[in-house]
């Protein structure tokens, strides 16, 4: 049996690049994500996360670059790799008028082996809704039960394009548990997701991708450490002067400024001596100060320092 050491890394990538026409979703991509961790592909709508996975997973061909998964490629091995992974699209369209159950063993049905339909249904706390139609499901269950459907062959790699796009924080709290159990069993993921907190509690690694390339790449706290700072100070100021931005960043701690809208944003460490002194040098100012507030430093704001956007600008 081949052991860890040796075994072949579950996904790598080089130099992807994927256009539709003139428009070019992925470009020059590099990626290698290890046995047995959770991934993150982390982005904007439009970065090109979707189009990314859509190749890994053989569902899309690439204009160019090299793919293998677990060692193999999908021109030599699709077969073998077709029962080595899980798919949960971002879209799933399953057929409304079967029950939880029929959907289930349906899937169940296109592999040779696997886990048992109660086992899969049991995973994913859909018990009681075993004899309800799909179409009667709320937008949770049928991402449970899709998730279910990706689990049935038993696969290696778990793929999940923006799982809980959409749910209320029970239902993503439930998938995000669906995740962890399976990494707890030594599965691999690989998911999808513009949401900052998915990807800090699920991810062991991250790759931050923007206009279809890698722009960062780490543990979430590897990323967060690489702001130099601990902590972002906001603040809006009403009508009249404003501080200069030399002077802001003058300031004690202070190791990153960017204008926020009509406001500030400050990187700091150690906000109880940073804060003190804005509020003293927008007092010498003659600044009117609207609004003020603090936080922990997230992976959004590591996009935000890195693009000068949002993540869930478009």
């Amino acid at each position: 049996m081949t052991s860890p050491e040796t075994s072949p890394p579950a996904v790598v990538c080089r130099g992807l690049r994927k256009r539709y026409d003139e428009v070019v979703a992925v470009d020059g991509l590099d990626l290698d994500v290890a046995l047995g961790e959770c991934f993150g592909l982390l982005g904007p709508n439009g970065a090109g996360k979707t189009t990314t996975v859509e190749v890994l997973e053989g569902l899309l061909e690439p204009d160019e670059g090299r793919i293998e998964i677990l060692g193999m490629t999908w021109e030599s091995d699709e077969d073998v790799l077709r029962r080595s992974i899980g798919l949960q699209l971002q879209e799933t369209r399953l057929p409304e008028k079967l029950t939880v159950d029929e959907t289930v063993r349906l899937f169940r049905s296109f592999y040779r082996e696997g886990p048992s339909v109660d086992e899969v249904v049991r995973r994913v706390q859909l018990e009681e809704k075993r004899g309800v139609w799909v179409r009667k499901l709320s937008g949770g269950q049928k991402q449970r039960l899709s998730v279910a459907c990706a689990l049935v062959g038993r696969p290696r790699i778990l793929f999940l394009d923006e799982p809980t796009t959409g749910l209320d924080p029970q239902s993503r709290r439930s998938m995000w548990e669906l995740v962890e159990d399976f990494r707890a069993d030594g599965g691999t993921v690989v998911l999808t997701t513009h949401y900052m907190d998915e990807a800090e509690r699920l991810c062991d690694t991250v790759a931050i991708i923007d206009h279809g390339r890698v722009i960062a790449r780490g543990s979430p706290a590897e990323l967060v450490a690489g702001l130099g700072a601990d902590q972002v100070v906001e603040f809006t100021l009403g009508p009249g002067p404003t501080p200069s931005d030399a002077e802001l960043a003058a300031l004690p701690g202070v190791s990153g400024l960017r204008r926020n809208g009509a406001g500030w944003a400050l990187t700091a460490r150690g906000v109880h001596r940073t804060v003190p002194a804005l509020l003293q040098a927008l007092e010498r100012s003659g600044c009117d100060l609207a609004g003020l507030a603090t936080h922990d430093a997230t992976l959004e704001d590591v996009f935000v320092h890195l693009t000068g956007r949002r993540l869930r600008d478009g």
